[in-house]
């Protein structure tokens, strides 16, 4: 396909914000410089029309990297045994949350394996302890895949999003990724529970994954279409020395950015973190992600001594910084490319809180 036909559907995405399957096939085959710049500046458009030029902070609190499941990829997975692990306790969680409220943050994000220790009824105390004492806060969760009453209980108990990666949405590439007895079929039953409850909810996949093929990454785009989420985390796959997926190659930077600004055309309300694996990366890959169309950040709220054990994929940064110099250096980030970090919940543009 030539690149003016490309160039045409990308002009359709951002005006019908949608493609067919071989359309989307079409984009991403079609990925040179000059289309993924064409592709942040339409997206720019939208993430300006309905967010302006502020970036939103999630204060991110990783609780535990005890998990009970053994994804391939994963530095946390059950399997490693030279993960080192830890488990922060109720008290500590609401410190960090008390000092990222000190610090401006209006979302706290508790994030961690699938870790049964925490029992469903400790994670429903500990939400609403937090939303009691800040509640002007949203309290976000990213604790895996559970059943619809643990989600409603949570809910109930005052959380007010959920993330849920949904890895891929293709059923066989997600068990190249995934031992049984993980699914995509509940996987994204977990995601269509969280929309149905009232959550805010959170999809998103990486790119590059191991196995993964032009064909998977348009299914992704209409999974994410028909499912049409609050926020999408996308990342490169990062790989990580103590699993089964250590050799093989990152995933590419320029094409995370890529997908940023078509994920912003064909979602323009979402919101879209420039994440911690783009920042990786790519020593600029936040700030290239939000010139892209990304409008979030989520600086690390953990306590300092368990930042390096939180270890997903290999060579994480900000594993050594205080809470506060995580926020300073985002926020005069942001400020060098023209963007305003605030504190604010930054709900979903349809969101009335």
């Amino acid at each position: 396909m030539s690149d003016r036909m490309v160039f045409d559907l990308i002009d359709k995405l951002n005006t019908e914000h949608a493609l067919s399957r071989q359309e989307w096939i079409s984009v991403i085959d079609g990925y040179t410089p000059e289309i993924a710049s064409y592709v942040s500046e339409k997206a720019r458009y939208w993430q300006q029309k309905y967010y302006g030029n502020k970036i939103f902070v999630r204060g991110l609190i990783e609780m535990t990297n005890y998990c009970k499941n053994d994804c391939y990829y994963c530095g946390i997975r059950r399997s490693n045994r030279n993960a080192e692990r830890y488990r922060l306790t109720k008290d500590e969680i609401l410190a960090c949350a008390d000092l990222g409220y000190e610090l401006g943050y209006r979302t706290i994000v508790l994030q961690g394996g699938e870790d049964p220790f925490y029992k469903d009824e400790d994670i429903a105390a500990i939400v609403t302890m937090i939303k009691q004492a800040h509640p002007d806060c949203a309290v976000t969760l990213s604790l895996g895949e559970r059943e619809y009453d643990t989600y409603k209980l949570w809910f109930d108990a005052g959380a007010d999003r959920y993330l849920l990666r949904h890895e891929t949405a293709n059923h066989d590439h997600y068990r190249y990724l995934h031992p049984e007895p993980l699914s995509a079929v509940h996987r994204q039953q977990c995601l269509r529970d969280l929309k149905q409850i009232g959550y805010q909810a959170g999809a998103g996949f990486m790119v590059g994954a191991p196995g993964q093929t032009t064909e998977h990454l348009a299914e992704d785009m209409l999974f994410l279409k028909e499912l049409d989420p609050e926020m999408v985390g996308i990342g490169p796959f990062l790989p990580h020395h103590d699993t089964p997926f250590a050799d093989e190659k990152p995933g590419s930077t320029e094409m995370t950015i890529y997908f940023l600004g078509l994920l912003r055309l064909m979602l323009p309300k979402v919101l879209l973190p420039a994440t911690t694996a783009l920042g990786t990366a790519d020593p600029l890959g936040r700030e290239k992600g939000v010139q892209a169309g990304a409008n979030v950040v989520m600086p690390n709220l953990s306590p300092t001594d368990v930042r390096k054990k939180y270890e997903l994929y290999d060579n994480k940064i900000c594993t050594g910084d205080e809470a506060a110099e995580c926020k300073n250096c985002l926020a005069n980030r942001m400020r060098s490319i023209g963007y305003e970090v605030v504190a604010s919940r930054g709900d979903h543009y349809s969101v009335t809180v």
